[in-house]
């Protein structure tokens, strides 16, 4: 079994509704969630828009191998109406990004693993930390307490209340 770190993320759309959703897809089609942080409101990185991100870090188990991983996040991505080719950020009802694959360092055209800017991205670290605080980058080899410490980035970030109807 591989031992996955997922970060989600979207701001359009009923947030509520797509994080319900995307879970219950994650579950289905690419393994069992054995952890996951709490959903943290956070501003859109990289462009602009009035509409602000709810983020979340899931650990997944899965027999699936990397690029297949990927394949069937695209179709998850695909049933949100995310559309690939414009790899420019944007406004997006769910995103899915690997950021571990068990310990593991991958690159190929269409996949690095891990993913490569997890250290300037405070909407990921936040929820990151709370999950695995002494998890070590296997090739900064900094815990994410200390990529946390260590980023640029100092967007405000606040964890979202939700009741249990919700969640």
């Amino acid at each position: 079994m591989n031992k996955v770190f997922l970060g989600i993320g979207g701001n359009i759309g009923d947030k509520h509704k797509n994080f319900k959703r995307i879970l219950e897809l994650v579950e289905i089609k690419l393994g069992k969630i054995i952890e996951k942080s709490s959903i943290y409101e956070t501003p859109p990185w990289g462009f602009h828009s009035e509409d602000v991100f709810w983020n979340q870090v899931l650990v997944i188990e899965t027999k699936l191998e990397a690029e297949e991983l990927l394949w069937r996040i695209h179709e998850i991505e695909a049933d949100f109406g995310r559309k690939r080719g414009n790899e420019r950020y944007s406004s997006r009802e769910m995103d899915i990004d690997i950021l571990y694959f068990n310990d593991e360092f991958m690159e190929s055209p269409d996949l690095i693993v891990p993913h490569p800017r997890i250290h300037e991205r405070r909407f990921v670290l936040v929820p990151l930390v709370e999950i695995a605080p002494k998890m070590k980058h296997p090739l900064r080899r900094l815990t994410s307490i200390e990529m946390l410490e260590n980023c640029l980035d100092k967007s405000v970030i606040k964890k979202v209340e939700m009741d249990e109807k919700t969640e």
